[in-house]
C-alpha cells in the first residue's frame, strides 16, 4: 500500500473545542523538522461544506488560501508558519469533499451496483487522501478537526484507526490533546475530563500513545502519574501543553517536556539533535522588544480575531523583523461611521484595512483611509482595503462624487472598482473568485520594488472585483502610482501615493506568505514606517536642563 515508508502521527482533541490542536500539530511538525525530517500535514474537517470558502468568518474564522487556489481551514496557516512545506489543496479534506467524491463514483457506477457505506467506502476515501498527502515525506501529521465524541467526526476517527491496521502499529502514533482544568474553588487540577476523553477515544478503537494536557501551569509528577495510570499511557508520555504568552513558544515548551524525544522514540526513527535556535530567537525578540508602536486594524469582523488570524500574525512577524512590539487597536469599521476618525484613531502609528466582503462598515473604512492620507499616517490596505483606498481617492482627491465599487453600488456613476468580466456570468459562489498565486511585475523606484528587492513577485489572491482601468490616467495625474501590475499590465495589483510617507494598497493577501522567521516584505516595511512615524511625531524630545 502507498505510504508504507512514511510514519504517521494523528492528533485528536477532547473535552472541549479550541484547545489548540492546530498549533499543537504544527509545533510537533516544527520540532520534527528541526531534527532534519521532511514533514507534511493534513487537516481533516468533519463539516459537510466542501470547503470554508462560503462560510461566514463568524462561523469558521479565516479562510486560508494556498498557492494552488484552495480555500482551506485556518490551521493550514499555522502549518505554513511552523514548517517549511507549502500547503495545497491536498492538505485539507472535509466531509463534503469526501462524500462528493464517493457519490460521484457511485453515480458513475464505479462500485458495480454494490451498497455504498461509511465503512469501507467513506473511510477508504479518507485514507486515500491521507496517503496521497503523505507521499514523499518522512512524517505526515494528520489533525482530526472537532472533538472526540462529535458524531460527524466518527468516519475520520475510524479511518485513522484503520491506518495503523493497514501499515502496522509501529508506523503510526496517536496524540490526544485534552484539558486539565484548575478549579480555583478547590485549589487543584482536575484530571477527570482527561480520563473521560481518553475513555471515549479508546472506545472507538484508538489508544493514544501521547497525551498533551492543556493547562495553565506545568503538571507535577504526581498529576502526570495519575493521568498515566488511568489513561494507560507511559508517564513520560504525559506532556504539559501549558498556556504561553506567545504561540511561538509552544515548540520550545513541548521540547522542554520531551515531546519530540518521545515521538521519535515511539516511531523508532533516528534523527539528529533538534536545532531550535531560530525559534528561541523569535521568542527572545517577542519578550524583549527594542521598540513599540500602535497599529489600528479597521475591519468588519473584529469581534472574532480568528477571522484575521494570518493578518494579525503577519503584523507580529513585522514586529519581529523590526525587533518591535506591535500593539493592536482592533476597531470595528462601523464605529468610524458613528465617531470622528481623529478621536478613534488619534493615538495610532499606522492604519491597516484588511480584506473582506460586503458593504457593512465600508464608509467607516473610507473615513479611516482619508484620515491616514491627510495626516501622513502609514497606511496599508489589503484586498478590499486597497479597493476602499481607490474609492476614497476617487471621491476626495479626484472629486468623483459617489464613486464606489459595484460590489456595493451597482448604480454608482463612477465604478472605480468593478466586477471582473469573466465573473459576470457566474452564479455559484463556491470557488469562483481569482484564487491562489498570481504573478505581479513591480515598477521601478516604488516603495513596493524597494521592499521586495526584485522585479517579479508571486502573491495569493481571493477576490472577484478589480481596479477599473478606465480611471488609470485620471488617478495617475492626481498622484496615484500603480506600482504593481499583472505581467500583461491588465490588472492593477499594488497602488501607492506620491508625496505620502508610506501609503500602499495591494489586491492580494500578503499575510498568507508571512512567517515568524521570514516576515513578508510589505509587513516588515509597514511596521518600520510606523516606527519612524512614532519617533518623528509622537515622541516629544526631552528638554535639556542647563544647570547654573
Amino acid at each position: 500500500m502507498a505510504g508504507v515508508k512514511t510514519k504517521y502521527i494523528f492528533v485528536t482533541g477532547g473535552v472541549v473545542s479550541s484547545l489548540g490542536k492546530g498549533l499543537a500539530a504544527a509545533s510537533i511538525g516544527a520540532l520534527l523538522e528541526s531534527r532534519g525530517l521532511k514533514v507534511t500535514m493534513l487537516k481533516m474537517d468533519p463539516y459537510i461544506n466542501v470547503d470554508p470558502g462560503t462560510m461566514s468568518p463568524f462561523q469558521h474564522g479565516e479562510v486560508f488560501v494556498t498557492d494552488d487556489g484552495a480555500e482551506t481551514d485556518l490551521d493550514l496557516g499555522h502549518y505554513e508558519r511552523y514548517i517549511s512545506t507549502a500547503m495545497g489543496r491536498g492538505n485539507n479534506c472535509t466531509t463534503g469533499q469526501v462524500y462528493e467524491t464517493v457519490i460521484s463514483k457511485e453515480r458513475r457506477g464505479d462500485y458495480l451496483g454494490g451498497t455504498v457505506q461509511v465503512i469501507p467506502h467513506i473511510t477508504d476515501e479518507i485514507k486515500r487522501r491521507i496517503f496521497s498527502a503523505a507521499e514523499g515525506y518522512d512524517i505526515a501529521i494528520g489533525e482530526v478537526g472537532g472533538t472526540v465524541g462529535d458524531i460527524e467526526g466518527l468516519p475520520f476517527l475510524e479511518a485513522v484507526r484503520q491506518v495503523a491496521w493497514d501499515l502496522g502499529r509501529e508506523n503510526v502514533l496517536y496524540i490526544h490533546l485534552t484539558l486539565v482544568p484548575f478549579i480555583s474553588g478547590g485549589g487543584e487540577l482536575k484530571t477527570k475530563p482527561t480520563q473521560h476523553s481518553v475513555k471515549e477515544l479508546t472506545g472507538l478503537g484508538i489508544q493514544p500513545d501521547i497525551l498533551l494536557c492543556r493547562t495553565d501551569r506545568f503538571l507535577d509528577k504526581k498529576i502526570k502519574t495519575k493521568i498515566a495510570h488511568f489513561c494507560n499511557v507511559a508517564e513520560n508520555a504525559v506532556i504539559t501543553a501549558k498556556d504561553v504568552e506567545w504561540i511561538y513558544e509552544v515548540p520550545l515548551v513541548f521540547h522542554e517536556e520531551g515531546l519530540d524525544e518521545r515521538v521519535v522514540e515511539k516511531l523508532n526513527i533516528w534523527t539528529g539533535a533538534p536545532h531550535l535556535e531560530k525559534w528561541q530567537k523569535v521568542v527572545d525578540v517577542l519578550k524583549n522588544p527594542k521598540d513599540s508602536m500602535r497599529i489600528a486594524v479597521v475591519g468588519k469582523y473584529m469581534s472574532l480575531k480568528e477571522s484575521y488570524k494570518s493578518l494579525l500574525e503577519a503584523l507580529v512577524h513585522g514586529g519581529i523583523a523590526n525587533e518591535a512590539k506591535v500593539e493592536l487597536d482592533c476597531i470595528e469599521a462601523e464605529q468610524l461611521e458613528q465617531e470622528a476618525a481623529d478621536i478613534v484613531l488619534k493615538n495610532v502609528d499606522g492604519i491597516l484595512i484588511p480584506g473582506g466582503f460586503g458593504d457593512r462598515g465600508s464608509e467607516g473604512k473610507i473615513a479611516a483611509i482619508r484620515y491616514a492620507r491627510e495626516k501622513d499616517i502609514p497606511f496599508f490596505g489589503i484586498c478590499l482595503g486597497m479597493q476602499m483606498a481607490v474609492v476614497e481617492f476617487a471621491r476626495n482627491v479626484c472629486g468623483l462624487e459617489r464613486a464606489n465599487s459595484t460590489e456595493f453600488d451597482l448604480q454608482t456613476p463612477h465604478p472605480v472598482i468593478h466586477l471582473m468580466e469573466e465573473q459576470k456570468a457566474i452564479e455559484s459562489k463556491g470557488g469562483t473568485m481569482r484564487l491562489g498565486a498570481y504573478p505581479c511585475v513591480l515598477q521601478n523606484d516604488t516603495v513596493a520594488s524597494k521592499l521586495y528587492g526584485r522585479e517579479r513577485i508571486s502573491e495569493r489572491h481571493r477576490h472577484r472585483f478589480e481596479f477599473n482601468n478606465s480611471y488609470r490616467a485620471e488617478f495617475g495625474a492626481k498622484g496615484m502610482v500603480l506600482s504593481g501590475l499583472s505581467p500583461d499590465s491588465h490588472l492593477v495589483e499594488i497602488i501607492e501615493l506620491k508625496g505620502h510617507p508610506w501609503f500602499l494598497g495591494c489586491q492580494f493577501h500578503p499575510e498568507f506568505k508571512s512567517r515568524p522567521m521570514d516576515s513578508h516584505p510589505l509587513f516588515r516595511g509597514f511596521i518600520e514606517a510606523a516606527s519612524q512615524y512614532r519617533k518623528a511625531v509622537r515622541e516629544v524630545p526631552r528638554m535639556k536642563v542647563v544647570r547654573t
